[in-house]
């Protein structure tokens, strides 16, 4: 019988290893994204910023693999505390504010002017599943959601529930201007993985800032139409 060493085993196996995946489906989503936006931005400037095509790299590189070496290393960042990180615009809407916040106060009706977004479903009366499109055929991120102020014709208020995936939370403010109103979004986000999720939330806030003020574009647009 032939004797097989542990060195003979350790080539023999080394080739056929796979990376583990350690990189959550949330982060996964982010990465890839957030990635292929810095990558875009370093490759599409005269002077290429090797800064932002070297980031944007290994974002997309760890968001497509599902796999981060980092974390294997200094796999306590996780527990690091982080704060949140916020994004506020505004918008005149040429709608009486009656109009925008029965609107607003279904949020099934999100997906309609958000494009990231697959579905929101009523659970009750006050919370909701949330369901978010994923890029690069990493497929769907869901959470859920409460509301935890309503105050008619003047703000909604509501935070994701503690076992949810995505930690944020959100405020809209309705303001009358004449016969338009004025809506004030809030959105505020808890960064993954500590002190380093935080530190990449803050350099890429310019792309999820834009993403917001798309939505709330894209928002204005619908609802002035119908």
């Amino acid at each position: 019988m032939e004797t097989v060493t542990t060195a003979q085993k350790k080539v023999s196996t080394s080739g056929t290893s796979k990376l583990k995946t350690n990189v959550s489906a949330l982060e996964r989503l982010l990465m890839v994204t957030s990635g292929g936006y810095l990558l875009y931005k370093g490759l599409s400037k005269k002077d290429k910023s090797i800064s932002q095509i070297g980031s944007g790299s290994a974002m997309l590189l760890r968001g497509l693999s599902g796999y981060c070496p980092v974390y294997d290393a200094v796999d306590h960042i996780k527990n690091d505390k982080a704060s949140n990180v916020n994004i506020r615009v505004s918008s005149i809407i040429k709608k009486p504010i009656s109009e925008v916040y029965t609107f607003w106060r279904d949020f099934e009706n999100f997906p309609k002017f958000m494009n990231h977004l697959e579905s929101v479903k009523p659970l009750t009366y006050t919370t909701s599943k949330w369901t978010a499109k994923g890029p690069a055929g990493i497929g769907q991120i869901t959470w859920k959601a409460e509301i935890v102020k309503d105050e008619k014709e003047r703000l909604i208020s509501w935070n994701s529930l503690p076992e949810s995936t995505i930690k944020n939370a959100g405020k809209v403010v309705f303001r009358p201007n004449g016969k338009d109103t004025e809506i004030i979004v809030t959105i505020s986000y808890h960064a993954p993985l500590g002190v380093a999720g935080e530190s990449a939330a803050k350099l890429l806030n310019p792309y999820f800032e834009k993403l917001v003020k798309d939505d709330i574009m894209n928002f204005k647009t619908y609802i002035e139409s119908v």
